[in-house]
Order: structure tokens, then sequence, then C-alpha cells
């Protein structure tokens, strides 16, 4: 069935901060792996990046986001104790607000590391206590730096750390079901493998995608193989059996496409 409809979708845009990964010490693992959990709630970004830890250059990055209508914004990094970790100040610039210790945060810390007193609380674990104003604070259930969620004009800020481990774990505990209630719809995926070269399956996944057009279809020749060329196919719906159904209709008329023209086609075992 012809798919002629797009649901409206909120332009969501992921900025990862850090020095170490503009000039290549770090790989940003983090947005690669937001960007698929993102995907899967029907929320695919529609831009990833990479900022270093200039708030000058922050600030600008988050406002011309703001100018591109982006809707949800999530950051990673720039949380910690350190002198260089600016990002809760420059999106309380952008806010027009100011930051405040948040007492429940303090409160955690405190009971977490077996204090008697907020004196004992340490400058750096005060400082990533800091929130802008106005601010609503998730705590941390593997780390220190909780995730902070800010409205800014028309956009929600997430603010997640920056370790890995700590941004997971934040993402599946307070960030995943916040972003599910954005999100109007669901994807599914698979991955296929067909006996052909890009520039002959290029005009079938563009034949696929117009009958479609709540479907995206890649090839990826960096990951060819003797067994064939890996095609991705994502469909998108209202609820996970629609975007199923609607994966089985765009895998099935990719096999008719590609074997039609006498070149092998199957499905790969999931991942």
């Amino acid at each position: 069935m012809e798919q002629t409809h797009r649901t409206p979708v909120p332009g969501v845009e992921i900025f990862a901060i850090g020095t170490e990964l503009v000039i290549g010490r770090i790989a940003d693992t983090n947005s690669f792996w937001l960007a698929d959990q993102l995907a899967r709630l029907g929320l695919p970004p529609r831009r990833i990046t990479c900022l270093p830890d200039d708030p000058v250059t922050i600030t600008e990055a988050f406002g011309e986001a703001l100018r591109r209508g982006t809707e949800i914004v999530l950051t990673t990094g720039g949380l910690g104790p350190t002198p260089d970790d600016r990002t809760v100040e420059c999106v309380a610039h952008l806010a027009g607000v100011e930051v405040t210790v948040d007492a429940a945060t303090i409160a955690d810390f405190m009971r977490r590391r077996q204090l008697t007193d907020e004196s004992q609380v340490s400058p750096g674990l005060r400082k990533m206590a800091t929130v802008p104003v106005g601010a609503t604070v998730y705590p941390n259930p593997v780390g220190w730096a909780p995730l902070i969620a800010l409205p800014v004009g028309r956009a929600m800020f997430y603010l997640l750390p920056g370790p890995p481990r700590e941004v997971q774990a934040l993402y599946e505990t307070h960030l995943r079901p916040l972003l599910a209630q954005r999100s109007p719809r669901t994807s599914r995926a698979c991955r296929v493998l067909v006996g052909m070269v890009e520039s002959e399956v290029s005009p079938l996944l563009e034949a696929v995608m117009r009958q479609y057009p709540d479907t995206y279809l890649k090839a990826y020749v960096a990951l060819a193989g003797g067994d064939g060329l890996p095609v991705d196919v994502v469909a998108y719906g209202p609820d996970a059996a629609s975007a199923e159904a609607l994966l089985g209709q765009a895998v099935a008329s990719l096999g008719e496409l590609v074997q039609g023209r006498g070149r092998s086609f199957r499905l790969t075992p999931p991942a």
C-alpha cells in the first residue's frame, strides 16, 4: 500500500562538546549511540555537531540551532567539575537565566558520599550540582553530573555528561521516556544483502522510497563483501505494528526488483 502522508516530527540535534573530540584525541561514540536510539524512537537527528570547550563557540552553535527551528537539543559533555566544563553556563546565558546550586542534587551527593554537613561537599561536586534556574534535574544512577532539562525558546535542551556509561544510563532511566512522549512515530529496520553493485541497486532503492515515502534505504559500499552489498531498510509508522508492516512491504518490493533482474537477495540475521 502506497504511503502518502508523513507525520510531522520534531527537529532534533545532537551537540558533542569537548576539545578532545574536535582535535581527534577521543572518538565521539556518544553521538553514534544516541543517534541510533533516537532513530529507533522515530526521532532521527537532523544534525550532529562536535564543539570545542569554548563558551562563545558553544553559545553561538546553540543559538543557530534555535534559529533553525530545532525543537529538541541533546548535548553531551561539559558538565564536569573542571574549569573547561562550560555547557551549563552557556545554556543559561542563551536562556537569559542565572545558575543555581540544585539542593536535591547536593542532598543526593551527601547521601552517596555519607557526608553530614553541606560544607563537606567539594567545589567539584558543587559545580556538578549547578544548573540553570528553572531547569528540571534528573539524578545520575551511575555517576555524578545529572541530566538537566531546560526549555529555551521553543526548544527543549537536555544536557548529558560526557562519559558514555553515564550517557547511556541517563538515557535509559530518564531521557528515553521523555523523548518517547514527543515522538509521533516509531521505526523498525533490517539489513539485506543484494548481489549488485551500488550503481545498479541505487535506482531500485529510490524506486522503493518513492513508493513508500516513510522509508529510508541505504547501501553500504564499505561493508560489501563476497556475500553481497549490504542495504539497510528503515520504516517509520505511528506504532510498532504499522512500522513493522511497512518494513515488510518495502523489503518485499526491493526483493522483487532485485530478483526480477536475476540477482541474489537475502535478509541478514538481526544484530
